[in-house]
């Protein structure tokens, strides 16, 4: 790959759902979900290294599991960023990101917590939990090409939290972005559909940020329209989003899908989709 040529890159994105100890009706247990994320991952990612996964909801131990199926027999291939949300270490739920290690360098990566004072666990304004923002910069080792990737999964309860939520993360992605010049894509469950709070702000006309369903024609999408499905039991919605700052850097996209989240065994991976987009930067 000459330095000038686009770089192709596959976004993934998931909710996979905490590991309960008490499953809601319809949903079976993490060690009978997780061989079925796993390989959904595998699968989705197997013919482009530069494909970035990431997840919303995973407790410790699930990410082990996750890194563990991903890696088997690969020589630690997959690496990831991240931390839980309760303590800035391993307690609560992470919103990770995953990359292959022999792609991308991590340049550098931290956790912003969605509060009045970001720099620690926390929770702000209405929310009932701690919520997090994860962002690392890579650099693609062969064309030297820089991004910013970023994933979070905001409150299911306040509004007023998703709404200041939004607001940190733009500023997040003007200061990460050295203000346009880099790249930046935006991963994760934003517990809002495009009539809502959050939605609203990260693309309204100030904002660098583009949903890429929308920036996708309707020949290049694929698959379902709404990402949340619960277990069979809740109205379908389109909460989970994958957001690129196409106002600011020339993106190109190919496609956009959203994928099954439960086959013929009737069993549900999770309760949400995962959405998927094969973009490129210059």
């Amino acid at each position: 790959m000459r330095s000038g040529d686009p770089l192709p890159i596959r976004l993934l994105t998931h909710n996979v759902r905490y590991a309960t100890g008490s499953p809601s009706p319809g949903e079976e247990e993490w060690h009978v979900r997780a061989p079925r994320i796993i390989e959904e991952f595998r699968f989705n990612t197997a013919h482009c290294g530069e494909s970035i996964i990431c997840l919303q909801e995973v407790l410790h131990q699930q990410l082990v599991d996750i890194l563990g199926g991903l890696n088997d027999g690969r020589n630690g291939e997959w690496a990831s960023i991240g931390v839980g949300r309760d303590d800035g270490a391993r307690a609560g739920e992470y919103s990770p990101v995953l990359y292959r290690s022999s792609v991308w360098h991590l340049q550098s990566c931290e956790t912003v917590w969605l509060s009045p004072t970001p720099d620690k666990p926390s929770k702000g304004w209405d929310a009932l939990c701690n919520r997090i923002v994860t962002i690392g910069i890579f650099r693609h080792r062969q064309s030297k090409k820089e991004l910013v990737a970023m994933c979070t999964h905001l409150d299911d309860q306040g509004v007023e939290s998703r709404l200041e939520a939004a607001k940190i993360i733009l500023r997040q992605i003007g200061e990460k972005s050295q203000q346009g010049y880099l790249p930046v894509f935006l991963a994760g469950d934003f517990n809002s559909q495009e009539e809502e709070e959050a939605y609203l702000t990260l693309t309204n006309e100030a904002s660098p940020m583009k949903d890429l369903h929308t920036l996708s024609s309707s020949e290049r999408r694929y698959g379902h329209c709404y990402t949340f499905t619960g277990f069979g039991h809740e109205k379908p919605t389109r909460i989970d989003f994958l957001f690129v700052n196409q106002k600011a850097y020339p993106w190109l996209v190919h496609n956009y899908a959203v994928l099954e989240n439960k086959f013929d065994d009737q069993v549900y991976s999770s309760d949400h989709r995962a959405v998927l987009a094969d973009v490129a930067v210059r």
